[in-house]
């Protein structure tokens, strides 16, 4: 299995799975070779996670620098704790359907380089312990603003609950935190119900493996190379 000792495969990310599940599920395939991925999924989110075998671990870093684009649905009118569909309605505040000529105008707000507050819920650590941990036993930290980069947000459907949104931007984007922000523009509140990773880099859906396919799919290059 040399020739899996530098290797980049595209996965598609199943909603019901998790980035490390992704991990474990490939991991005795590619032995002894070591794996790593480029960015994490949320568990809720489904889509592309880029994952490096081997030699091609030394360039995680540079992967996590690819654009990535992502198609978003935020519900309006209520916020979780977490910011998406797994967590805990907290707030509430009534939404009245804007005309799309509205929300573009309060999508551009949010184009190019903009200060983002991370989530509570997330893999950011505080004094050595990860954010969403803290949050689990209910403390609350406060989270400094970090400068994120966002190269355009377009909007993909309006109507009286929800709004579907594609976002393309840089590194260290919490979508979340987006949609979070977009409802309060919006003159309410807003949590994540979908969200898919469409596109990182040139990846995209049509050139990824889903992990559903990856024990057949490795199967055949290893035959190949026998």
């Amino acid at each position: 299995m040399n020739d899996f000792d530098n290797l980049l495969i595209p996965i598609w990310k199943d909603s019901d799975w998790t980035s490390n599940d992704i991990i474990k599920f490939i991991k005795p395939y590619l032995k002894p070779h070591k794996i790593g991925h480029t960015g994490t999924l949320d568990p809720f989110a489904e889509g592309i996670l880029l994952i490096c075998i081997g030699k091609m671990t030394k360039q995680v870093s540079n992967l996590m620098e690819l654009k990535k684009e992502y198609h978003a649905r935020i519900m309006l009118g209520m916020r979780t704790d977490t910011l998406d569909l797994t967590g805990q309605i907290n707030k509430e505040k009534k939404y009245i359907k804007k005309k799309d000529s509205f929300i573009n105008e309060v999508l551009t707000n949010f184009i190019g380089e903009i200060n983002q507050v991370p989530p509570m819920f997330s893999a950011l650590k505080h004094k050595g312990q990860r954010l969403y941990k803290l949050a689990r036993q209910g403390v609350k930290i406060q989270r400094d603003p970090r400068p994120v980069f966002i190269e355009s947000i377009n909007l993909l459907t309006n109507n009286e609950k929800y709004i579907d949104i594609e976002v393309v931007c840089g590194k260290g984007t919490y979508i979340r935190s987006l949609a979070r922000d977009i409802a309060i523009q919006l003159g309410t509140h807003g949590y994540l119900s979908k969200l898919a990773r469409t596109k990182v880099g040139d990846f995209d859906f049509d050139s990824s493996i889903n992990i559903k396919d990856f024990k057949s799919w490795i199967l055949s290059q290893q035959h190949l190379q026998n």
